[in-house]
């Protein structure tokens, strides 16, 4: 890449570094755009190794001018979101924590562990470091907060049957399916049980206390006595959380610990004083960039999205970052009231901040140990894949495409994509395939050329315009089967004129061999190299994905053909119908009484349904 012109202004912006496809490969901010983007040219021994990589990886340069830092700082993180660039900074979890969430948006909210993506409608509260600990505060505080722990499914069939589960008998429920609670006084204890979650658990214990007292001069000894319990049961989970500070204090400490290609974050959450919980990411170091910039690309990535305890009023960091004025505006804009970002030198919030730290170096060095065999096995296979399928080059980016049906019923497709070795969740991608009775070499084809074709269309659109979900080819094209298969992917790639650009092979499963073009017999892959195994990984994970797409596709069809032709059921009224009894079953074992109790359902559409299914 030649070194830009001079032209480039020297007022605050955002940059953006292309490649050869158009792709944005890096995005970055900077206070004076012409100094920060002419210090990527200087001499390249001198550079960060990736950053070196990146640039010589670059075909282009671009530049956005804004009004000052705060601009800037919100541009680079909407640009980041946006091109998710492949050398940015990048927080990855090192594992996936589990939550305590309130699925605030049912009717009867229930307390659950979970992992994974948010939903909608549910509030979140830790993450815990360990899922039997959750589970232990999930057991002790439902003694005092008696909210459901039940799934919908178990819910409406007591709900059904008139009885409550062993959970309401020994008093950690309820009993909101047979109507033992109103909807006022279960309100009242999720409210309190989210209350208690949040860190307001000394306040909770006090208003405990006072119900307690008031209800002994009434000589209510029976309420007395459970309400004893019900504080004997929070104190115990208040004892296990290590109270650090003051109790109006609400604050996140964010330790850091790194080397030249690593760092590795642990954020210790705060509230009321006590540590509720704790989190831990590791982060891929592209440029050779002081703490300061470091700690304030941390602070982006940590909270651009709403986190779960929310924003705090401080944040404890070992050293201020870089634009420090901008990044305390634009957390104060997050949390909708003023921030504090502290780097503390002595007191208690230095010692609490060097237990976060000491944790991110024990974290660091866990994954060091882990990461180095990990990376090279998978550089060995790639390697050798390069090697024994005769490729042009590294295949960096490997497609593996599958079918699936149920006697020609239901047909889909699968793509699943590594790249680096490891799955590339955001670029799997799902096909709908429309063809007639059981003929998997057709379908193949129909999903193929609907993915080359597209890279065909987006290939040549101007960069900005691309949508970035086809637009980059693949090193290794590989599909689920014989020779059957390869044959149709090598005459897809010829009839679009790509049989020179995109190498293609197929995975048969019956002897996991590997065919490729121009040999009639199966390429020698050793068994149990790492080559074979990164190919039974995509393989299988291409088919897992096309099952699941197909179990869901026939899981709508029954669904639409139990309840087609009911006038007033539309398509929201049966998705609704069946999530309200758990399943098709449950609507189909379900009374005309259970169905004409649903408030959304119109009594005669409720007759219309019961009537259809009994005949």
């Amino acid at each position: 890449m030649q070194r830009p012109p001079e032209r480039i202004p020297e007022s605050p912006g955002s940059y953006l570094f292309r490649d050869a496809d158009g792709r944005v490969i890096y995005v970055g901010k900077a206070t004076n755009l012409r100094s920060r983007v002419g210090s990527y040219f200087s001499d390249p021994a001198r550079l960060h190794p990736r950053t070196a990589s990146m640039v010589a990886t670059a075909v282009s340069v671009e530049w956005i001018e804004v009004r000052n830092e705060l601009e800037a700082l919100m541009l680079e993180h909407s640009l980041i979101k946006r091109h998710n660039p492949r050398f940015n900074v990048r927080l990855r979890d090192d594992k996936s924590y589990p939550f305590l969430a309130v699925t605030i948006g049912e009717e009867w909210p229930r307390a659950v562990v979970v992992r994974g993506r948010r939903q909608k409608g549910v509030r979140y509260f830790g993450p815990y470091a360990q899922a039997w600990a959750i589970r232990e505060v999930l057991d002790h505080v439902t003694k005092s907060f008696p909210v459901r722990t039940c799934s919908p499914v178990k819910f409406k069939e007591h709900e059904r049957l008139g009885r409550p589960c062993l959970l309401f008998h020994i008093e950690k429920c309820a009993g909101p399916c047979v109507g033992a609670v109103t909807t006022e006084d279960y309100g009242v204890h999720v409210r309190s049980l989210m209350r208690f979650l949040s860190g307001a658990g000394d306040e909770i214990v006090a208003s405990l206390a006072s119900d307690m007292t008031e209800a002994s001069s009434k000589q209510d000894f029976e309420r007395a006595a459970r309400l004893r319990d019900r504080i004997a049961a929070v104190s115990r989970v208040l004892e296990k959380q290590q109270m650090v500070g003051r109790p109006e204090d609400d604050l996140d400490a964010v330790g850091l610990a790194e080397d030249e290609l690593q760092a590795s974050i642990q954020v210790l959450t705060v509230r009321h004083g006590r540590v509720i919980g704790r989190h831990g990411f590791i982060l891929d170091k592209v440029e050779d960039i002081g703490q300061d910039r470091l700690i304030g690309r941390v602070l982006d990535a940590l909270y651009s999205e709403d986190p779960a305890m929310g924003v705090p009023e401080t944040v404890l960091v070992p050293a201020l970052p870089d634009q420090v004025a901008a990044v305390t505006a634009w957390l104060g804009e997050r949390r909708s009231g003023p921030v504090s970002v502290a780097a503390p030198q002595r007191g208690d919030r230095r010692a609490l901040l060097d237990i976060a730290v000491h944790n991110a170096t024990d974290a660091l060095q866990r994954h060091r140990m882990k990461r180095a065999s990990d990376h090279s096995a998978r550089s060995r296979a790639l390697l050798e894949l390069q090697d024994l399928l005769g490729l042009p080059e590294v295949p960096l980016r490997i497609e593996c495409y599958d079918m699936a049906h149920l006697q020609g019923t239901d047909y889909v497709g699968s793509m699943v994509v590594l790249e680096d070795g490891l799955p590339l969740r955001r670029d799997y991608r799902r096909f709908t395939v429309g063809v007639p009775g059981n003929d998997d070499y057709a379908a193949m084809r129909e999903v193929l050329s609907r993915r080359l074709r597209r890279y065909l269309e987006e290939r040549d659109m101007p960069p900005s315009d691309r949508r970035a979900k086809f637009a980059y080819p693949p090193q290794l094209l590989l599909v689920d089967g014989g020779k059957g298969q390869l044959a149709v992917a090598i005459d897809v790639v010829r009839e679009l004129g790509l049989e020179d650009e995109i190498p293609v092979a197929a995975l048969a499963k019956r002897f996991e061999e590997v065919f490729v073009p121009g040999r009639s017999e199966p390429v020698d892959v050793p068994r149990g190299s790492d080559a074979l195994f990164m190919l039974q990984v995509v393989r299988d994970e291409a088919h897992r994905f096309a099952n699941a797409h197909h179990r869901q596709r026939r899981a709508k069809r029954m669904v639409r053909g139990a309840l087609e032709g009911v006038p007033g059921l539309g398509d929201a009224r049966k998705q609704r119908l069946v999530k309200a009894f758990g399943g098709i079953r449950g609507v189909k074992a379900a009374s005309l009484d259970d169905l004409l109790a649903l408030p959304w359902l119109p009594d005669e559409v409720a007759r219309r349904v019961h009537e259809h299914l009994r005949n």
